[in-house]
């Protein structure tokens, strides 16, 4: 049974900085896509950023990009989200998903961040 923990998600500040990780259990996932994404209250859930498990590429939303990093631990099958300059629109729940195949098809439970203004 595959599973994805997410954790790191809080309440801060305006301005500041969260960490999210996300660690994947239950399956080798070795060269599968995978990415973050998050939903607002009463907003559809949308893109954050990606990355492909073996090269290392990334792709970011517009909304996050030069903020936001998106890295990997092979070893460890985590994925983290390094969030900086935190608005208060980046207020979700933020989920991480593993691309299998055409679409993500694996998701975590989700972590909330709150910031605050």
């Amino acid at each position: 049974q595959v599973q994805l923990v997410e954790s790191g998600g809080g309440l801060v500040q305006a301005g500041g900085s969260l960490r999210l990780s996300c660690v994947a259990s239950g399956r080798t996932f070795s060269g599968y896509t995978r990415g973050w994404f998050r939903q607002a209250p009463g907003k559809e859930r949308e893109f954050v950023a990606s990355i492909t498990w073996n090269s290392g590429t990334t792709y970011y939303a517009d909304s996050v990009k030069g903020r936001f990093t998106i890295s990997r631990d092979n070893a460890k099958s985590t994925l983290y989200l390094q969030m900086n300059s935190l608005k208060p629109e980046d207020t979700a729940v933020y989920y991480c998903a593993i691309r299998d195949g055409a679409g993500y098809n694996y998701w975590g439970q989700g972590t909330q961040v709150t910031v605050s203004s």
